[in-house]
């Protein structure tokens, strides 16, 4: 099966396309700009079991902060 995947990703790239010719090319260009627009969290399987999806660990984390925020009224937000 790897086999497969392998020449079935070999097979995508266009004849046309020399790689030899792509230089200057940076690896990673943007990767700061990536990471500072994004905020994905990634969770731990037991945690993932307690959240069906994304909006079910928002709403949790909401009432979270809600709790925390009752915990300590002299806290300014």
């Amino acid at each position: 099966m790897k086999k497969e995947v392998e020449n079935e990703m070999e097979d995508e790239l266009r004849p046309e396309y020399d790689l030899a010719q792509m230089k200057g090319g940076v690896r990673g260009k943007y990767v700061e700009r990536y990471r500072t627009k994004t905020n994905l969290v990634l969770l731990d399987p037991d945690v993932a079991q307690a959240f069906p999806n994304d909006e079910a660990v928002n709403d949790a984390l909401r009432l979270l902060i809600q709790v925390a925020q009752r915990q300590q009224p002299n806290t300014i937000t």
